[in-house]
Formats: structure tokens, sequence, C-alpha cells
């Protein structure tokens, strides 16, 4: 593999960024709020790297740790995503409901108190706000992420690139940083994915990063082409068909088996 080809997600985010940072990278809805926020490849990589900052900075932590995310799938846990593998450690998803066990805890209101009963090293509660506000409450003994990641830098250089054979997620079995690679582009691939596409991605219940793992080539696989992305969780059929066309989606993945394609203009993907 050339040194110019990412064998890293780390990398490929890179690449992906690089190509026009002015352009809509994710755009989010949240159904519980009716809010909408769209984040440009550059403000996203601001995010990713200040919480990359974060976890070397602040939560000390080391190539090779876990980051538990006991989150549902939002910009904001793909941000932590693409922190940790830029830092180098491995990503453990929480199950629905559930928190799991890691060096640090990423969560939700919801679990907060728990997390801090798993005797991980670090807690860090995120609301998860549309425009990341602080949490409404946040205990003592955890980290309130919305208020501490805004002083940290804008940009992040690792001390050292982290390694392909690296474990970058771990589900039921270790994946690599250069097998989720290479699942991305044999997903691209095979979604037929081009730099002209917006993907849909529809995050119906369970709405967790679980659900998609080890499938997170679905996120993975539209930064191939630096493709922009489509979060909502919205299930009423009429609503989701006016965000596809408002959003100019070209394709869409989540659409129960069961169910008709949202619009015939949009590709239904695996």
């Amino acid at each position: 593999m050339s040194a110019e080809t990412p064998n890293t997600p780390a990398a490929l985010w890179r690449s992906a960024l690089a190509v026009d940072p002015a352009r809509p990278f994710v755009t989010a809805y949240d159904d519980d709020t009716g809010g909408r926020v769209e984040l440009s490849f550059a403000t996203f990589d601001n995010w990713v790297a200040k919480t990359a900052n974060m976890l070397v900075d602040t939560l000390a932590t080391e190539p090779g740790d876990s980051v538990v995310l006991a989150l549902p799938l939002h910009w904001q846990s793909l941000v932590w995503v693409l922190a940790s593998w830029s830092a180098g450690l491995t990503v453990v998803p929480a199950a629905e409901g559930e928190v799991g066990e890691g060096d640090i805890v990423v969560t939700d209101a919801a679990r907060l108190q728990r997390a801090m009963d798993t005797g991980a090293r670090e807690v860090v509660g995120t609301s998860l706000h549309p425009l990341g506000a602080p949490l409404a409450e946040c205990p003592p003994a955890a980290m309130d992420y919305a208020v501490e990641v805004r002083g940290h830098g804008d940009h992040f250089t690792p001390a050292e690139p982290p390694a392909p054979e690296r474990v970058a997620l771990r589900t039921d079995r270790d994946h690599s940083g250069a097998d989720l690679v290479a699942a991305a582009r044999e997903r691209a691939s095979a979604w037929g994915l081009t730099s002209g596409d917006r993907v849909a991605l529809l995050t119906r219940a369970p709405n967790t990063l679980t659900a998609l793992s080890p499938r997170l080539s679905h996120i993975l696989a539209p930064l191939t082409s630096a493709s922009p992305v489509l979060l909502t969780s919205a299930t009423d059929p009429d609503t989701v068909r006016s965000r596809l066309d408002m959003e100019r989606a070209t394709a869409v993945v989540g659409v129960p088996a069961d169910s008709p394609s949202p619009t015939a203009d949009v590709r239904v993907l695996p």
C-alpha cells in the first residue's frame, strides 16, 4: 500500500477533509427538539481536533487505551469515534442502555451515574445537545464534555501516527484500523459511491453505535469519496421523504427490508 493511500480511519478522515474543507460533512436532525445542525468538514474537524487534544492532554490517554462510547448515533458520537482513532485509541461501543468498562467512558446524561460506578479512570458526560451545549447538571466526579472541550486546540497532531495494525474497534472481536478502512472501501465500491453522493443514515431504534458495529463501514464508506452524510431518526415516511428531498440525498441506509423506498430518486443501500 502506498504512503499516499489512507490505511487507518484517521488518515481516511484527513484525506476526505483535504478535498474541500468548506463542504458540508454531516447534517443532523434532533427529532426530540426538531432542531437541525449542519457541520462542514472543517467545523467537524475542529471538534475532532479539540476532542483528541482533550483525550491526550486532559485525560492522559496513551495509544492502545480504550474509550467506551455509551452514546446513540449522533454527530457528537462520530466526533468521539474519529478523535479516539486520531489519538490511536480503541473504540468500544456500549449496547443500548448499557455502559461497559474501559479506561475512559463517555456517556449521555441517562447513563452518567452508572458510568461513574464502573471504575473507569475518567468519566465524561455529554448532553448531546444539537449545538453542543453543556449538561443541565454534571456530578463533580465526572467531566462535562461541552465545558472542557472548548478550551483545547483546533489542530491535533499525534506524537506518532496510529499504526494500521492497532486495534481501532472492539466489539465481539477486535478490528484493526486497516480492517476498518478495507471494509469501508469494499462497501463504498458495492454502493457505487462517488463524490456527488449525499448519504442519509436513518438512525432508527436501536439508535446506538453498537447497532452499527462492526458495520462502522456505513460511516467510513462515505469518507472514501468525501461524501456528505445526513443523520435522522424520523420514522414517519412523509417526514423521511421530505428530509431526503430537502437535503438532496442521493442514497439512504437503514430502510427496513419490508418498507418501500422512501423516494424513487434515492438509492436504497443495504
